[in-house]
C-alpha cells in the first residue's frame, strides 16, 4: 500500500473517532461512562470496548513476534493472558457481591492508605507504559512505510488521542471503541481470510509449527502466563473501570463475550508470525519489514491498519483510566473536567516525551507487570475467595515479593540477580521469578490470615 494511501485511511479512522465522541461532556460521563441521558453503556458498547483496549497495538505485535521465534506455542502463551476475562469477571462479581466498588474500595477497607498505595503505583505504571508502548508501535509502523515519519505520527496521533479523550473521558473512550473495533475486525478480517485463501498457507502447518527458536521456551512462557492470569487483569484499571459501570449481569456477560473475541483475534495475528517463520523471512523490524516483503501491498497495508486503530483505541482508554485514579481515587485532582483533562494531559505528555526519547525501560516494563501484579494472587485469593482478614505486613510482604520479582527479570543481567538466577533463557529465569513470588506471597498471607 502506498504511504499516502494509509495515511489517509487512518486520518479517516481518526476523523470518525473524533465525530463518534460526545459533543458535550458531563462529569459523570468522564469518570463514569454515562450517556448524556445518565444510563450506563449497553453489552455490546462493553463487549467492544473491552475488545479493542486489550488487543492493543502492542499486544498483537507481541502475539505475532511470539509466534514468529516459537510457533503456535508462543502464540498460545500470549493468549492465554486473555484468559484474564473470565478471571477478571469472576474478581468482579466477588467484588461487587461484598460491596465494593473498585478494587481501590476494597483494598483500602482492609489495608487502609497503604494497602491502596501500594496497588496504584502499580496501576499508575501500567497506564504510563501503555500510552508509552501504544505510540512506540505508531513510529515504528510510520517509519516502515514512510522514512522519517515516525515523529510527526507519533506527535500528531498523541495529539489528537488526547483531545478527543479530553473532551469526553471514559464515555468518549467507550463510544469512539465501538467504531475503531468494528473498523479493526472488519480491516483484519479481510487480512486474516487473504492470509488462509493464500497459495502457501496450510493450516496443520501452522498449528503444528514450532518457530523460528523451537518451542520449548513457548510453552514455558505458556505456564508463566498460567500463573500470571489470575492476578493480571485486577492490576489493569481499563479493564477493571468497565467492570462497575453496567449492572451486574451486563458486565458479566461483557467479560466472556470479550474473552473469545479477543482470543480469537490475538490467535489470528499470531498465524501472520508463524507463517512468517514457515515461509523462512527473516525477522526485520518488528516483523514489519518482514511482512512488508512477505504480503501484497493492500494485505500489508491492512495489517498496518490494524495496528494503527488498536494503538488509538487503547490510548483513550488509558487516558480515561488515569483520570479517574488520579481524581477519584488519589484525589490529587479535583473532580471536575478540569481537573480529569489535566491529569490526561500529563500522562499524555510523559508517555509521548518516553517514547521520543528513545528509552527502552518502561517498554521493557510492559513484559514484567504481570509479574509486578502476582501479589494480589494471594491477596484475592485468601482475602476476597475465602473471605479471610489479612494483616498489613503480610499483604506488605506479598507486594515487595512482587516488586522484587518485577525488577529482578527486568534487571536480570545485572551481578547481583544474575548471580541468583538460573543460568537459562529468559523465560525459564521468569518461571523461576514467578514461583517465588507466589511462594513468598502466599507463605506471607496464610500466615497473617484470619477468620472474620
Amino acid at each position: 500500500m502506498y504511504p499516502l494511501l494509509l495515511i489517509v485511511i487512518f486520518g479517516a479512522i481518526i476523523v470518525a473517532s473524533v465525530l463518534a465522541a460526545p459533543r458535550r461532556a458531563s462529569i459523570d460521563g468522564f469518570f463514569g461512562g454515562m450517556t448524556a441521558q445518565g444510563r450506563a453503556p449497553g453489552l455490546w458498547t462493553l463487549v467492544l470496548s473491552q475488545v479493542t483496549t486489550w488487543i492493543f497495538a502492542r499486544s498483537l505485535m507481541n502475539a505475532a513476534i511470539l509466534g514468529y521465534y516459537y510457533g503456535i506455542a508462543g502464540t498460545l502463551a500470549y493468549a492465554a493472558y486473555y484468559g484474564s476475562f473470565l478471571t477478571g469477571g469472576f474478581i468482579v462479581g466477588r467484588l461487587r457481591q461484598q460491596g465494593a466498588m473498585s478494587v481501590q474500595g476494597w483494598l483500602g477497607v482492609r489495608f487502609g492508605a497503604a494497602g491502596n498505595g501500594c496497588y496504584n503505583l502499580v496501576i499508575a505504571l501500567r497506564l504510563l507504559s501503555e500510552v508509552f508502548a501504544n505510540l512506540l508501535v505508531v513510529g515504528l509502523i510510520f517509519n516502515a512505510v514512510l522514512a522519517g515519519s515516525g515523529t510527526p505520527a507519533i506527535l500528531i496521533v498523541a495529539g489528537v488521542g488526547l483531545g478527543y479523550s479530553a473532551w469526553g473521558g471514559l464515555s468518549a473512550a467507550l463510544r469512539t471503541d465501538v467504531v475503531q473495533m468494528v473498523v479493526f475486525l472488519a480491516v483484519f478480517g479481510v487480512a486474516f481470510m487473504a492470509l488462509v485463501v493464500s497459495p502457501g498457507f496450510d493450516l496443520g502447518a501452522v498449528i503444528t509449527a514450532p518457530g523460528t527458536a523451537g518451542a520449548y521456551n513457548g510453552w514455558v512462557l505458556l505456564a508463566v502466563a498460567m500463573l500470571q492470569v489470575f492476578s493480571y487483569p485486577a492490576h489493569d484499571p481499563v479493564m477493571m473501570d468497565r467492570g462497575f459501570i453496567a449492572d451486574p449481569d451486563t458486565t458479566r456477560r461483557s467479560f466472556l463475550h470479550a474473552f473469545w473475541i479477543s482470543t480469537l483475534c490475538i490467535i489470528g495475528f499470531g498465524f501472520f508470525g508463524i507463517q512468517a517463520s514457515l515461509t523462512g523471512a527473516a525477522y526485520e523490524g518488528e516483523l514489519i519489514g518482514t511482512w512488508a516483503s512477505m504480503f501484497p501491498g493492500w494485505i500489508f497495508g491492512a495489517l498496518m491498519i490494524s495496528l494503527l486503530i488498536s494503538a488509538l483505541s487503547t490510548l483513550d482508554s488509558a487516558l480515561a483510566s488515569a483520570a479517574r485514579l488520579v481524581v477519584e481515587e488519589l484525589k490529587l485532582a479535583p473532580r471536575s473536567l478540569t481537573g480529569g483533562r489535566m491529569v490526561m494531559l500529563g500522562f499524555m505528555s510523559v508517555g509521548t516525551a518516553l517514547t521520543l526519547w528513545g528509552s527502552s525501560t518502561l517498554f521493557d516494563a510492559v513484559a514484567v507487570s504481570g509479574t509486578a501484579s502476582m501479589f494480589l494472587t494471594p491477596v484475592l485469593i485468601i482475602g476476597l475467595v475465602m473471605q479471610r482478614r489479612i494483616a498489613l505486613w503480610a499483604y506488605l510482604v506479598a507486594f515487595g515479593a512482587a516488586m522484587s520479582g518485577a525488577v529482578a527479570y527486568f534487571g536480570r543481567d545485572w551481578g547481583v540477580f544474575a548471580a541468583l538466577l538460573p543460568d537459562a533463557h529468559k523465560y525459564e529465569q521468569l518461571l523461576v521469578i514467578c514461583v517465588a513470588v507466589l511462594a513468598t506471597g502466599f507463605a506471607a498471607v496464610l500466615a497473617g490470615a484470619r477468620r472474620g
